[in-house]
């Protein structure tokens, strides 16, 4: 049979093509619509483009300003001496209403200049007598310590968390943002470890101010007990007090030694590890 002849489309215009027939039905066998270009992006104000985000400004030059602050407060120590004010100006001629206050500033700005805390101790044993000194070393210890804290979480945090690595020291950070007050607790009535080396730490890692705070004011007070003590009771040495005292002091030094060595024997295993 020929086939059949099929008479060509009537003369007319030519149908437009739209950029997309999304409403338009599938052919009858099955195969997807052809779609249209991507539209093109014109430039005009209605497109939607994300600005860039700008830089962050770098920590470095606060940290800068923090190690600038504390070796100057060092460096004044060779022009004063915190005991030496004590001494010549709290204990003669001083009222009693400004002794108090004036004894617990040099106290702490002497802790902030890393002063050794146990001559600041021994003085307010000796100018003080034990009541009087203990509760003013405390409150001269917990204001440097704040100090030292708020300067070192303002100025040197951003800076030195991006120094943490390895695994021991993202624990201890770990450990001091879920267990503050007791990490710094702890960190207090250890005798071995700096004063100040535990304030900038704690204040580099995720510790509250307020657990920092009183953790401190209550982790201080044996040892600072024992330094007063010692020094209140020094001008009697026969004294049950100052044998006491000095006791204690050499357990202190025996603890101190006990925790050095475990702490040496635990970074062997580590590097042998």
């Amino acid at each position: 049979m020929p086939a059949p002849v099929t008479s060509p489309p009537p003369p007319g215009p030519a149908p437009a093509v739209g950029p997309a027939l999304a409403d338009s039905p599938a052919p009858a066998d099955g195969t997807a619509p052809e779609q249209g270009p991507d539209p093109v992006d014109t430039g005009s104000p209605t497109s939607t483009a994300a600005p860039a985000d700008s830089p962050a400004r770098s920590p470095w030059p606060r940290f800068a300003l923090l190690v600038a602050i504390l070796g100057a407060a060092a460096g004044s120590l060779l022009l004063w001496s915190p005991t030496a004010l004590l001494d010549g100006g709290l204990s003669h001629g001083m009222p009693w209403y400004w002794r108090g206050p004036l004894f617990a500033a040099v106290y702490a700005v002497g802790t902030v200049a890393f002063f050794p805390r146990p001559a600041l101790n021994a003085a307010a044993g000796l100018l003080l007598g034990l009541q009087e000194g203990l509760l003013l070393a405390v409150l001269g210890t917990t204001l440097g310590a704040a100090a030292a804290f708020g300067l070192a979480r303002w100025l040197g945090q951003d800076a030195l968390r991006r120094l943490l690595r390895g695994r021991v020291l993202v624990a201890l950070d770990r450990r001091f943002t879920d267990q503050g007050f007791r990490s710094v607790l702890l960190l207090r009535l250890f005798p071995g470890l700096p004063f100040q080396a535990a304030n900038y730490g704690a204040a580099v890692s995720g510790v509250r101010f307020g657990s920092f705070i009183g953790a401190t004011a209550l982790g201080v007070i044996p040892v600072t007990a024992v330094y007063v003590a010692a020094a209140a009771t020094a001008r009697e040495p026969g004294s049950t007090g100052f044998l006491l005292s000095i006791g204690a002091l050499g357990l202190l030094g025996l603890a101190t030694l006990v925790q050095v060595g475990r702490a040496a024997a635990r970074r062997r295993r580590t590097v042998t590890d």
